[in-house]
C-alpha cells in the first residue's frame, strides 16, 4: 500500500459550485499567470498551468461582477516587488483591492450602491502603478488610487456608460461605449479629470446592413461588405435604424494603432479610426453560432473569439504579401480578412449550462480559458505542428502560416533548441513571404495550429447537498487516514472530496434520485439513501446503497425492498459500525446488521412513531474482548500442556485458533451489545439494547414539559443533547443526573452533532436560519452564524471536519470548511497543501523571487548550467532555499531544457525569463533590444568588411511586429502605412473619407494617387474649386527656388494662423518634411511628428526628430521614460539607453543590457563608457548583496573593477565570518 502523508491540520477552504448570472463578466487572466473569476460573492484564483484552486477570497457581501489583475508594466525591484494584486467589484458598488497571497484586503472603495459596469488598471505605469478607473452607474467614471482608496477625480457624462477601452498606444485616449453610441476622450490624464465631454459618435446598427441577409460564399460576403454603410456617424441615427444595446463589446486593437473592433452577435467590425470607417467584417454564416466575446492579441494580429456554444476560435489576419503573386488582381487589398486558423470543441449547452466568459493569457497569447456557468473552467492551449509541403491544405483560399525565423527574438537555425509553443509569436511568423526562394533560404516550414484541452476544473453540482465527513482520525487509523467528505447531490451521485487538497477524489453515480443522507461504515465505505418523488398515495421508491470506496462497487442494501413504501426519513449507523437503524415516515423501524446485510428486526405495527434517534457511544466490546482473550488463553494453555512433545504443532494450532476467532468475530454469534435512544411524537424517550439479533426495551423516560416535539438527539460520553421544533436545546448530564434546558429562540433545530476527538464536548446545531456551536461542558454558546445578518447564504447542512473545524453546505452552491468561529477567512497561499507544484515566483518573499530571477539569468554558475539552488553560495535559511528549489522543479521539462542549453543566448534568456515572470515592461524592453542588437552587430561585422552601409535581409523577412508602431524599421513602417491608405481608399464612401485619404497620400508622398482623388470631387461640392486648384498645385510643384520659397512662406503663415495640418501638407509637397516635423513638435503633435519622420525622412533626419521626442518623453511633466528607452533602442543609441537605465536605478536591466551589448560588440568601450559600465556593475552588485545573493554580488563586483573593490572586500569578510561560524 502506498504511504500517505497525514496532515492532521486541515486548512480552512471553500469548495465552490455553479456561478450566478451576475458573475458573467467577472474573469481575468493576469500577467502573473493566474486566472481569477467571481463565483457568487467569492473570488477564486486558479493556476492556469495545473488548474488548481490556489485561493478563495471572501469578503464581498454581494455577487462579484468584475475582477481585474493589476498590470506588471513597471520595473520590479526590492522596493516594488512582484506581488499579486487584484481588484474585484460587486453589485452593490464596492471595490476591494486584494493582496491575493495573504488573502487580505489592501483597501475597500465605495462610491455609489449600483453594480460597477467596468473597471481597468491604467497600463501606463511610469507615474504610478496603483491607479484604477471604474465606471459607477449610471454615468460616472472615477479614477481611484487603489493603494490608499482615495478618489483622484470623478467625471459624469450625458449617457449611461456600459464599458470603456483604453488606447494601448496612447495613454491619453479613452473610448466609452454608452447606451447611445461611442464617446472618444482624447485628454485623459491621471492628474485631472478630462475637461471636454469627449467627441460623441453614433453607431447605426449593422442589422440594417446586408451582411446579415446573404452570406453565401466568400464572393457574396465581399459584395455584401462593400455595401455596408458607414457605421460611425456624427448625427444621431433615426430611431428605427438603431438598436441600443446590440453592441456587445468595444475594444481597441493592441496589434496596430488606431484600429478598433465592435462586436455584435453575428459579426465583428474592424474600424479604422483615422477615417472612422469599417475596413473589415468577420461575419457568422447564417447557420453559424453567434459570438459572445472577442479578445484581440497584440502579437500577430489575431483574435480569440468565444461563441455561444462554448467554442473558442482563433482568427489570424491574412497577410497581403503572401497572396500577391504576379498574376493576381492589381490591388489585392480589398479589406482586412481574418482567417479561421483553429477552433476547440464546443460544450453541451443547456438551460443551466452555458459559456460565461473567456480569458486569454496576456503574456504568451497561446492559451485561453473558458468559464462555464456550472463552475467548470476549461483551459485550452494552442499547439503548433509543422506540416510537410506535400500535405498542403486543400483549402487554397487561405494562405498558409509559416514558422517564424527567430525564437525568443533571435534568428535560429533548424537544429537549435527551440520551443515553438512558448508564445503566439514563436508559433507563427508574420507571413511577409513573397516567393519560394525566401522560404528555402530561411528554412521556413508551414505550421498548423490546434487547441488542446490541458486543464479542467469542475465545480460542485447545484444544491441541495447532503454532506457527511468520514470517521475521524485516531491513533489506530493514522497510516491509512484520508480526510474525505462525501457530498450527496440532487441528481443522485455522491462526490467524495479530499479536504487536504480540496480536489475531487471520486465521483460515484449511485442513485436515480436526490440523495437525502449519507453515513460512513468505516474509512473505506458508506451507506447512502435517496427517495423518489411521492406518488398519489404518498409512497416513494427508496434506494439504500452500500458503497465500497476503493472499488466503487455498490450493492442495494435492502435487496428487493424499497418500491412503493413510505419514504426513509433517516438512517443511523451504530457506534461500532455493526448495526443500522432505518427510520421511515409512516412505517415502523428496521434494524439491520451492516456486516452481513441482513435484517435483524422489523418492528411491529404498534411501535411508536420515531421523531429522532441516536446510538449510544457505550458498548460492551471491551468486556467481550476480555472474555474472548481469557477463553483463548485457556485453550492455548490446554493445548500446550497436552502436546509438550509436539511443540512443532503448537504454532499451527494457535494460528488455527486465531483464524476461528476472527471468523467468529465477523459472524453474528459474537456481536457486541449496543444501545440506542429515540423519542416518539409525545416526547417520550425510549432506550433499547441490541445484541446479535435480539432487541430489548430497557427503559422509558417521560417527556420533559418544557420541550416541544423532539427533532434531533446527539450523544457523546455522558452528555445527551435534545433539540426540538421551538429551538430549545436540552442538555442531559447522565453521570450527574441533571438536565438543563436552554431556549435559543432560533426555531426548529434541524440537526445537532458532536465534534470528534476524545473529551471534546463541542456541538454544532443547525437551524433554518444558520448554525451555532455550543460547549456542552460549560453549557454556553461558542459562536453563531445567521443568514442575512452576517452572511448572505442559507445553510443547508452541517458537519464536523476535524475537532476544531466545521463544514457548512450552503444554498450558493458552496461547501465551506471553517474555523470554530464560523467566520469566513481567506487562507495564506503559502500555507496551502497543493497536489502539484505551481510555478509562481510571485508567491515567494520579494528577496527570494528576485534572487531566483538573478540565478536563472546569469547562468552558468562556476561554468556549469544548473537548476539546483545548492550549487551556488546563497546563504539564506533552508526554508527559503527549499521554496526556491520547489519553484525550479515545477518548471516544465521544455523550459528546463532551454535554460540549461549553452547555446541559448543571453538575450533569449532575458526574454524567456520575462515571459516566465509575466513581466510586461521587461518583455517589451527585451523584445525591442533583441531585435535591434542582433542586426546592429551583424551590420557592424559586414560593414567592416565591405565599407558600405548594410541592410540585413532579416529585417524584411523578420521585422519587428507592427504592434510596436513607431519602433519598427522605417521601411516596414512605411509599407504598412501605404497599405493602410490603400485600404482606406477602397473603403471610402463619402467626400469626407476621400479628403482624409488625400491628406494621408500627400503626406506619404503618393502624389499621383492624391491628384486622382482630388479630381474626383463633384462640381456640386462646395470644395470643388479648392480641390481642383490643389490638384493643379500638386502636379506643378517644381523644385525651382521662387515657387519653393513662396509655398514655404504660405505654409508658415498657415501654421501661425492655426491651420497646422494644411501647412504641414504644403511643406511635405516641397520635400521639407523635416521642417514639418519640427512644427508639429512645436505645437505638441509629437506622435504625428514621429509618424511623419518615419514615413518621409532619411535615417539621419528621422533620428534627429525622434531624439527630440525622447527628450520630450523624459521631461518631468510627461514622464514616459520607459517609452523613451524603447525609442532610443530602435535608434541604436545603446550607450544612452544604458545611461538612462542607470539613472532610473534599473540596475539589473542595465547590467544585463551592457553584458549583451559587450557580447554583440555594439558599443565602443572608451574611457567614459568604461566609467559608466563599472558604475552599473558595481551598483548591480550592491543590489544583489541586499538580496543576500553573495556569489552573484562578488561576480559583478569583480567585473566592476575599481568601482567594486570596497564591496568585494566586504563580501570576502562576510564569507570568512560565515566559514568561521560553520567551523566550531
Amino acid at each position: 500500500m502506498q504511504p500517505y502523508m497525514v496532515n492532521i491540520k486541515l486548512s480552512a477552504r471553500t469548495l465552490t459550485g455553479a456561478l450566478s448570472p451576475q458573475n458573467r463578466g467577472a474573469a481575468d487572466w493576469g500577467w502573473q499567470g493566474l486566472i481569477a473569476y467571481g463565483c457568487h460573492s467569492l473570488v477564486l484564483v486558479i493556476d492556469s498551468k495545473t488548474a488548481q484552486t490556489l485561493q478563495v477570497l471572501e469578503r464581498h457581501k454581494a455577487n462579484v461582477v468584475k475582477v481585474k489583475w493589476a498590470k506588471e508594466n513597471y520595473h520590479h525591484n526590492i522596493g516594488s516587488p512582484y506581488s499579486l494584486r487584484l481588484a474585484s467589484a460587486d453589485t452593490t458598488g464596492k471595490i476591494i483591492v486584494w493582496d491575493v497571497a495573504t488573502g487580505t484586503a489592501r483597501c475597500e472603495i465605495q462610491e455609489h450602491t449600483k453594480p460597477i459596469q467596468d473597471m481597468q488598471w491604467l497600463w501606463s505605469q511610469d507615474a504610478s502603478r496603483d491607479l484604477l478607473l471604474a465606471v459607477h452607474p449610471p454615468n460616472y467614471i472615477v479614477l481611484w488610487n487603489a493603494d490608499t482608496g482615495t478618489k483622484l477625480w470623478k467625471k459624469s457624462y450625458a449617457e449611461n456608460i456600459l464599458s470603456f477601452s483604453f488606447d494601448p498606444f496612447d495613454p491619453s485616449n479613452l473610448t466609452l461605449l454608452t447606451s447611445e453610441g461611442i464617446v472618444f476622450i482624447s485628454d485623459f490624464s491621471p492628474s485631472k479629470a478630462p475637461v471636454s465631454s469627449g467627441k460623441k459618435v453614433y453607431i447605426s446598427s449593422p442589422h440594417s446592413s446586408p451582411v446579415h441577409n446573404k452570406l453565401v460564399s466568400a464572393a457574396g460576403a465581399k459584395k455584401a461588405l462593400d455595401k455596408v454603410k458607414i457605421l460611425i456617424t456624427n448625427e444621431k441615427p433615426s430611431a428605427e435604424s438603431v438598436t441600443l444595446n446590440d453592441c456587445l463589446q468595444l475594444s481597441y486593437l493592441p496589434s496596430k494603432r488606431n484600429y478598433m473592433l465592435l462586436l455584435y452577435p453575428r459579426e465583428i467590425l474592424i474600424l479604422d479610426l483615422e477615417v472612422n470607417q469599417t475596413v473589415g467584417v468577420i461575419a457568422v454564416e447564417r447557420t453559424g453560432v453567434p459570438f459572445l466575446q472577442v479578445i484581440p492579441c497584440f502579437q500577430r494580429d489575431g483574435l480569440f473569439c468565444l461563441h455561444e456554444n462554448g467554442c473558442i476560435t482563433l482568427r489570424v489576419r491574412r497577410s497581403a504579401s503572401g497572396m500577391a503573386n504576379e498574376d493576381a488582381e492589381p490591388d489585392p487589398i480589398q479589406e482586412l480578412v481574418y482567417d479561421l486558423r483553429s477552433q476547440c470543441d464546443a460544450i453541451r449547452v443547456t438551460k443551466t449550462v452555458r459559456p460565461f466568459s473567456m480569458v486569454c493569457c496576456p503574456v504568451n497569447e497561446n492559451s485561453a480559458a473558458l468559464i462555464v456557468s456550472d463552475g467548470r473552467v476549461m483551459i485550452w492551449e494552442l499547439k503548433s505542428n509543422i506540416s510537410s509541403r506535400s500535405l498542403r491544405t486543400s483549402n487554397l483560399s487561405i494562405s498558409p502560416l509559416y514558422s517564424p525565423v527567430s525564437f525568443c527574438g533571435i534568428p535560429v537555425g533548424v537544429h537549435q533548441n527551440k520551443l515553438p509553443d512558448l508564445s503566439l509569436e514563436n508559433m507563427i511568423g508574420q507571413g511577409t513571404i513573397s516567393n519560394e526562394e525566401q522560404l528555402k533560404s530561411h528554412c521556413l516550414q508551414e505550421v498548423h495550429l490546434k487547441f488542446l484541452l490541458t486543464g479542467l476544473l469542475s465545480g460542485l453540482p447545484l444544491p441541495p447537498f447532503a454532506i457527511r465527513m468520514c470517521p475521524p482520525l485516531t491513533t489506530k487509523n493514522l497510516k491509512q487516514y484520508q480526510p474525505l467528505l462525501a457530498v450527496g447531490t440532487s441528481n443522485g451521485s455522491v462526490l467524495v472530496y479530499n479536504l487536504t487538497s480540496g480536489l475531487l477524489h471520486k465521483e460515484l453515480s449511485i442513485h436515480s434520485c436526490e440523495v437525502k443522507g449519507i453515513e460512513w461504515t468505516g474509512l473505506s465505505g458508506f451507506l447512502s439513501f435517496a427517495t423518489s418523488t411521492p406518488n398519489n398515495l404518498g409512497l416513494v421508491r427508496n434506494e439504500l446503497q452500500l458503497v465500497d470506496l476503493p472499488t466503487g462497487r455498490s450493492i442495494t442494501f435492502r435487496g428487493e425492498r424499497g418500491n412503493d413504501e413510505p419514504a426513509i426519513e433517516m438512517i443511523k449507523v451504530s457506534h461500532l459500525k455493526q448495526y443500522l437503524a432505518v427510520i421511515f415516515k409512516d412505517k415502523p423501524l428496521e434494524l439491520w446488521d451492516i456486516r452481513t446485510c441482513t435484517l435483524l428486526r422489523e418492528m411491529s405495527k404498534n411501535f411508536p412513531t420515531i421523531t429522532a434517534l441516536e446510538w449510544s457511544p457505550s458498548h460492551n466490546l471491551k468486556s467481550l474482548r476480555k472474555k474472548q482473550l481469557a477463553a483463548r488463553e485457556a485453550m492455548a494453555r490446554q493445548t500446550v500442556v497436552s502436546d509438550t512433545e509436539l511443540s512443532s504443532l503448537e504454532s499451527s494450532v494457535i494460528s488455527l485458533l486465531q483464524e476461528a476467532e476472527s471468523k467468529s468475530e465477523l459472524s453474528q454469534n459474537i456481536s457486541a451489545r449496543e444501545h440506542f435512544v429515540f423519542t416518539d411524537s409525545d416526547g417520550q424517550v425510549y432506550h433499547l439494547t441490541v445484541e446479535g439479533n435480539s432487541v430489548k426495551d430497557s427503559a422509558r423516560i417521560p417527556p420533559d414539559g418544557s420541550m416541544g416535539s423532539i427533532t434531533c438527539i446527539a450523544w457523546k460520553g455522558d452528555i445527551l443533547v435534545l433539540g426540538d421544533v421551538d429551538g430549545n436545546l436540552n442538555f442531559w448530564d447522565l453521570k450527574a443526573r441533571v438536565s438543563r434546558g436552554i431556549p435559543t429562540h432560533r426555531g426548529w433545530v434541524r440537526k445537532i452533532r458532536f465534534a470528534p476527538g476524545k473529551g471534546n464536548q463541542k456541538l454544532i446545531a443547525m437551524y433554518n436560519d444558520g448554525a451555532e456551536i455550543w460547549d456542552t461542558k460549560e453549557v454556553q454558546m461558542v459562536s453563531s452564524l445567521r443568514s442575512g445578518r452576517n452572511v448572505t447564504f442559507r445553510v443547508l447542512d452541517v458537519d464536523w471536519c476535524t475537532s476544531d473545524k466545521v463544514i457548512l453546505a450552503s444554498d450558493d452552491g458552496c461547501i465551506r470548511v471553517l474555523e470554530m468561529t464560523m467566520k469566513s477567512t481567506c487562507f495564506r497561499m503559502d500555507e496551502q497543501e497543493l497536489s502539484e507544484p505551481v510555478w509562481c515566483p510571485y508567491l515567494l518573499v520579494p528577496r527570494a523571487s528576485l534572487a531566483l530571477k538573478a540565478f536563472l539569468l546569469h547562468q552558468p554558475w562556476n561554468n556549469k548550467y544548473s537548476l539546483d539552488i545548492s550549487d551556488i553560495n546563497y546563504p539564506e535559511n533552508e526554508n527559503i532555499k527549499n521554496l526556491l528549489q520547489e519553484q525550479l522543479d515545477s518548471l516544465s521539462n521544455d523550459i528546463k531544457k532551454l535554460l540549461l542549453d549553452p547555446e541559448f543566448t543571453l538575450l533569449q534568456r532575458c526574454l524567456l525569463i520575462a515571459r516566465l515572470y509575466g513581466d510586461e515592461s521587461e518583455l517589451h524592453f527585451w523584445t525591442v533590444a533583441a531585435h535591434y542588437l542582433h542586426p546592429f552587430s551583424q551590420e557592424k561585422t559586414l560593414t567592416a568588411k565591405t565599407g558600405d552601409t548594410f541592410f540585413p535581409q532579416e529585417k524584411w523577412i523578420n521585422p519587428l511586429d507592427i504592434c510596436y508602431d513607431t519602433l519598427c524599421e522605417n521601411s516596414y513602417f512605411q509599407k504598412f502605412q501605404i497599405d493602410r491608405v490603400n485600404l482606406q481608399e477602397v473603403k471610402r464612401s463619402n467626400y469626407d473619407h476621400s479628403r482624409k485619404c488625400t491628406d494621408q497620400l500627400l503626406l506619404l508622398g503618393q502624389t499621383d494617387r492624391a491628384v486622382q482623388l482630388l479630381l474626383e470631387t463633384s462640381a456640386e461640392n462646395p470644395f470643388y474649386y479648392c480641390d481642383s486648384l490643389k490638384a493643379c498645385l500638386v502636379t506643378t510643384v517644381t523644385s525651382s527656388g521662387p515657387s519653393q520659397s513662396t509655398i514655404k512662406l504660405v505654409a508658415t503663415n498657415m501654421i501661425a494662423n492655426g491651420k497646422l495640418a494644411e501647412g504641414v501638407q504644403l511643406l511635405c509637397l516641397i520635400d521639407k518634411a523635416a521642417d514639418a516635423c519640427r512644427y508639429l513638435q512645436t505645437y505638441g503633435e509629437w506622435n504625428r511628428a514621429a509618424w511623419l519622420a518615419k514615413v518621409r525622412l532619411n535615417a539621419e533626419e528621422c533620428t534627429d526628430v525622434l531624439k527630440r521626442w525622447v527628450d520630450h518623453l523624459c521631461s518631468p511633466q510627461i514622464n514616459q521614460k520607459s517609452k523613451a528607452i524603447l525609442v532610443l533602442l530602435s535608434l541604436g543609441c545603446f550607450m544612452r539607453v544604458a545611461e538612462m537605465l542607470h539613472s532610473m536605478r534599473y540596475f539589473d536591466r542595465a547590467a544585463l543590457f551592457i553584458e549583451a551589448c559587450l557580447r554583440y560588440g555594439t558599443i565602443e568601450v572608451n574611457e567614459d563608457a568604461k566609467k559608466l559600465i563599472n558604475a552599473i556593475f558595481a551598483d548591480y552588485a550592491k543590489s544583489l548583496k541586499t538580496l543576500g545573493f553573495n556569489q552573484a554580488a562578488s561576480f559583478f563586483a569583480i567585473k566592476a573593477g575599481e568601482a567594486g573593490k570596497d564591496l568585494l572586500n566586504e563580501l570576502e569578510q562576510l564569507k570568512e565570518e560565515g566559514l568561521n561560524e560553520r567551523v566550531p
